[in-house]
C-alpha cells in the first residue's frame, strides 16, 4: 500500500529540505515490478506564467546503473520527449562507463496491483517527425487511434496489426505531441500488452 501511495504522488526530498511532488501516470497492469541498482531521474511539471516547463533533475544518475525516469503525467509529450532523448544520448554515448546490462525504465502506478511499476524503453529510438514509410499506428490527443488514417477501436487494434503480418520494424507507433505524458504511457503499456512478438524500436512524436 505504501508503494501504491508513492506511485500516485511521488515525493522527492531535495537538497534545500523541501519536498517536491510528481504526479505519476496510472495503469491497470504491471510490466516490471522490481528493479535493483537504479538511479532515479525526475522530470518536474513547472509553470511560468502561461507557459508549461519540464524541469529535469538527474543529479543522482550513474551511467552504469538502471535509470528510472519519474515524469509528471501532466507534462505534454512535446516537452518530455526532447529531454528523454537527451538523457538517452548521454547514457548511450558514455563509452567509458558503459554497462550493457543497464536499462532505462519509466515509472508509473499500477492501480489494480496497488504498487509502483515500471516499463523499459532502453531500445526505443524517438523521432520528432512523421514517419515516411511503414504501417502507421497513430494515437491522437482525443483518444482515437488510426492505422494508416483509418479509425480503429482499441479492442480491435491487435487484430488489425496482426492482419498486416509484417515485421516489427515496419510498425510505426506514433503519438500526438500535444498529448500529456500520462496518456502516452498508458498507450505505451497497452502496446506492450498486444505486441509481445513485435517489439517496437522506434516511436514517432509529432
Amino acid at each position: 500500500m505504501i508503494k501504491y501511495i508513492l506511485g500516485i504522488v511521488l515525493l522527492i526530498c531535495v537538497s534545500c529540505g523541501n519536498k517536491e511532488d510528481i504526479l505519476l501516470p496510472k495503469s491497470d497492469r504491471t510490466v516490471v515490478k522490481d528493479i535493483v541498482d537504479l538511479s532515479p531521474i525526475y522530470i518536474f511539471f513547472r509553470t511560468n506564467g502561461k507557459d508549461t516547463l519540464a524541469e529535469v533533475n538527474r543529479k543522482n544518475s550513474i551511467s552504469t546503473t538502471n535509470w528510472v525516469l519519474n515524469i509528471d503525467r501532466r507534462l505534454p509529450l512535446r516537452l518530455v520527449i526532447p529531454e528523454v532523448i537527451k538523457l538517452q544520448e548521454k547514457k548511450r554515448g558514455d563509452s567509458v562507463h558503459k554497462n550493457e546490462l543497464a536499462q532505462n525504465f519509466y515509472s508509473y502506478a499500477d492501480t489494480i496491483g496497488k504498487n509502483l511499476a515500471f516499463i523499459p524503453f532502453t531500445k526505443v529510438y524517438y523521432k520528432l517527425e512523421k514517419p515516411k514509410t511503414g504501417i502507421i499506428v497513430f494515437f491522437a490527443k482525443d483518444g482515437t487511434i488510426k492505422i494508416n488514417n483509418e479509425l480503429v477501436s482499441k479492442n480491435d487494434l491487435k487484430k488489425k496489426i496482426d492482419e498486416f503480418n509484417v515485421q516489427s520494424s515496419e510498425i510505426r507507433c506514433c503519438f500526438d505531441k500535444n498529448s500529456n505524458y500520462g496518456v502516452y504511457l498508458q498507450n505505451k503499456i497497452f502496446i506492450d500488452s498486444i505486441m509481445t512478438k513485435k517489439a517496437v524500436i522506434e516511436e514517432f512524436i509529432y
